[in-house]
């Protein structure tokens, strides 16, 4: 099991280190660039060119049956699901096969709102709630993957 980060703007890659330590499992984080390398021989950092979804395409290809991924991009999850690995949001959400559909869905139309000039605003600021949320998710998703291939 490996946890893939889409890192470039994700506020739980120290949280995720430390869950994937307390488990001895490797951490990918993927960006295009200004992550600083990470101490532990168990993380390792990819720097993919600059591109709108060169860090999403990364991923895709790498990802696998087990792997856990942490993004808050849609599109990619759908991916990550599709190519058989668990997906979290960083504030402790999981998408799986069940609630793609209606994420995507709502991405769409967020989209299409904020084009229109409906909708100026953006998500709520991220929280302590959610961080410990994530922490929770994240704990109970490792555990999870580890019985399934006990």
């Amino acid at each position: 099991m490996i946890i893939y980060i889409d890192a470039d703007a994700c506020p739980v890659k120290d949280e995720t280190i430390k869950v994937a330590q307390r488990h001895s499992l490797n951490v990918i984080m993927v960006c295009d660039g200004g992550i600083r390398p990470h101490p532990s021989p168990l993380v390792e950092v990819v720097v993919v060119a600059s591109g709108a979804d060169a860090a999403d395409d990364w991923i895709a290809e790498h990802i696998g049956m087990g792997d856990i991924a942490i993004t808050n991009d849609i599109p990619l999850a759908d991916r990550c699901i599709k190519a058989g690995s668990r997906v979290l949001r960083p504030n402790g959400t999981v998408l799986n096969e069940d609630a793609i559909g209606m994420a995507l869905a709502t991405r769409d139309l967020m989209t299409d709102l904020r084009e229109a000039g409906t909708i100026t605003g953006g998500p709520r600021p991220f929280s302590k709630q959610d961080r410990s949320q994530f922490l929770n998710v994240l704990e109970t998703t490792v555990q999870a993957v580890k019985r399934e291939r006990a």
